[in-house]
């Protein structure tokens, strides 16, 4: 889709059409504050004053500068989020999520701690979306219901979107979708103009915001591609007309900032995966990328076309996705050559292209299944080729090659990213960013959404440019930058971590629920039931003891009665009519956890439950 030709854009100074997404409309009408709470630590009555609280009052002592505040996306990759603030309003560019690590289990996502914007939320006059990657869109769920306001974004992102708000019902929100090159006007004090970039996600946009102090650029995620698949490469003669006006400061992406020279044309992995067909013209062929990669899957739609192929989708997202993109245009397809994956059964190998998910491993993806034959509408063979168009992301290098071996076993020819190139960032490297600044040319730079080390790199190539030290701030999540004509200064923090999300509720990292969770995967679990009676506190029944993830078969008999033992020692010299309950469970889990951690250098969750009148 061209998006200069876009007629759904936000009017600006040219009195451009709009186009307006009112999702109250639909079905998910309501609110989601029922799914995120607040974080505990602000639960009861009034904060502490601590020290955070302190330096969140000097956030506030001159309203008539900008503040640039970090809620997320700096020091990290993931969620990121960052918010404008002048006088009494506020915008927020970006609201995505993170995915847990290792040590979180049982969380599906992490998303920022937005405890500034609930307590501002009468300030809070819109959310400016640059594109719709997970980490850019998917903590809008947790955040509109406690901070509600107009959402922007290209029309590809806001059906990304409606997607995710699908999965939470009760949402109620007002989208616009603008194009490239719109401009508008949000409150008294922001006026945005949205400018084309090429991402590995279409309808990506920089956003060049002018403020009562100056223009403030953010580029968005971006990679610059001369030659994209869809024959619209970024907008560098807009970029460079905002660079001669002026800008005040750059926030530009640091991802690929260590890397050397420029990013690959999306282009070359169209014309790796064609020889890739040619190779195996006689076999079934299985893609796995990303699902919002819609250049990619476009580029195969394409590629299925020429080999009279037809087209089968697997994977919730990647069906999703799809339909999103052929709905408003950015991909087009064939109707008549896409089939439903139950019926693959009815055509040759050599005629059908699977399109999955599962690129990264993920346990329940399609290709997962599939590589561990749990899928039963198809069984991966020695007639299969399998190509994982994505590189794994830092962490996922194991599940990956599991995958990879997996399928191996079954069968099928893998190709990956090592192997052949077969895939390509959407991610600026070295020469790209020093292109980026060369042309906005600002006064003050501040590095994004990347690790400290991308962001430290990304620096010394500001500073090569010749950026001048004082100018440049190193963030971190929570940092209030105050930004006026001729400074920019660090002047404080604001409250900002993390919420974990948990099937409907939310907690804090160090939350006991969280903490309980490492001690069951790590060390398991021993329950113990004691009844008593009430009135004389002797023993009427146990103690009955009861262990899971903790001791092995053969372990098991021998020291159960241990641990019954140890209990019964310490029941001798308590008092259960007299002595406080919680003083006698505190002292059989000190007990009991000093056994196992004796005998088998365990310690374990301990759980006591007394019954009096129990027999």
């Amino acid at each position: 889709m061209n998006e200069n030709e876009d007629t759904s854009s936000v009017s600006d100074t040219e009195h451009k059409k709009t186009e307006h997404t009112n999702y109250a409309k639909t079905e998910h009408a309501g609110t989601i504050r029922q799914f995120v709470p607040k974080s505990i630590a602000h639960q009861s009555g009034k904060p502490e004053q601590t020290n955070q609280n302190r330096t969140e009052q000097a956030v506030k002592h001159n309203a008539k500068n900008l503040k640039v505040i970090f809620l997320g996306g700096v020091g990290e990759i993931g969620k990121n989020m960052t918010v404008l603030e002048y006088g009494d309003e506020i915008i927020v560019i970006d609201a995505g999520l993170g995915f847990p690590g290792d040590d979180m289990p049982g969380i599906d996502v992490v998303v920022q701690d937005t405890t500034y914007l609930e307590r501002n939320k009468e300030k809070v006059k819109a959310y400016v979306i640059t594109h719709g990657h997970e980490d850019h869109i998917g903590g809008l769920p947790y955040v509109l219901g406690i901070a509600p306001a107009t959402v922007y974004g290209s029309r590809l992102t806001l059906a990304l979107v409606e997607n995710k708000l699908r999965e939470h019902p009760g949402i109620k929100v007002k989208a616009v979708s603008v194009r490239a090159r719109s401009i508008v006007d949000i409150g008294k004090f922001f006026k945005v103009e949205f400018v084309h970039v090429n991402h590995s996600v279409a309808g990506s946009f920089a956003l060049s915001i002018t403020t009562p102090v100056g223009v403030v650029f953010h580029t968005g995620d971006f990679k610059i591609d001369t030659t994209p698949v869809d024959a619209q490469p970024i907008d560098l003669t807009r970029i460079g007309e905002i660079g001669k006006k002026g800008v005040l400061l750059l926030l530009a992406e640091s991802t690929n900032a260590e890397r050397k020279g420029y990013t690959m044309s999306e282009t070359t992995v169209g014309e790796r995966l064609d020889e890739l067909f040619t190779d195996y013209k006689d076999k079934r062929i299985f893609v796995a990328a990303f699902a919002s990669h819609i250049h990619r899957v476009q580029q195969l739609l394409d590629l299925a076309e020429k080999y009279k192929r037809k087209v089968a989708f697997s994977g919730r997202s990647m069906i999703n996705v799809s339909d999103a993109a052929i709905k408003v245009g950015e991909m087009k397809a064939r109707p008549d050559n896409i089939i439903d994956i139950a019926n693959v059964g009815n055509y040759k190998d050599n005629e059908l292209l699977i399109i999955l998910t599962g690129s990264q491993g993920e346990p329940t993806s399609a290709l997962s299944r599939m590589a561990n034959g749990d899928f039963n509408k198809i069984h991966i063979g020695t007639n299969d080729a399998v190509i994982l168009s994505a590189n794994p992301i830092s962490g996922n290098e194991r599940q990956v090659n599991n995958v990879v071996n997996a399928l191996t076993q079954r069968g099928a020819e893998v190709v990956y990213e090592s192997m052949a190139e077969v895939h390509v960032s959407g991610h600026a490297c070295e020469e790209e960013l020093k292109i980026m600044h060369s042309l906005v040319n600002p006064h003050f730079f501040i590095p994004v959404h990347g690790e400290y080390k991308m962001m430290k790199k990304h620096i010394i190539i500001a500073q090569k440019l010749g950026l001048n030290k004082r100018n440049i701030i190193m963030p971190d999540i929570g940092d209030c930058i105050e930004l006026s004509i001729s400074s920019m200064k660090k002047i404080g923090s604001v409250p900002a971590g993390i919420k974990l999300i948990d099937g409907l509720g939310s907690g804090c990292t160090d939350s006991s629920v969280l903490r309980d969770r490492k001690i069951l995967a790590e060390e398991g679990v021993c329950v113990i039931g004691i009844g008593f009676d009430k009135a004389t506190g002797a023993l009427l029944s146990g103690p009955d003891v009861m262990t899971k993830g903790l001791l092995y078969n053969d372990e098991m008999d021998e020291n159960i009665a241990g641990v019954k033992d140890v209990i019964l020692q310490i029941i001798s010299s308590i008092n259960f009519t007299k002595d406080n309950p919680q003083d006698i469970r505190a002292a059989i889990r000190k007990e009991v956890q000093n056994y196992f951690g004796k005998e088998f250098k365990r310690r374990p969750l301990v759980i006591t439950m007394l019954q009096p009148n129990a027999k």
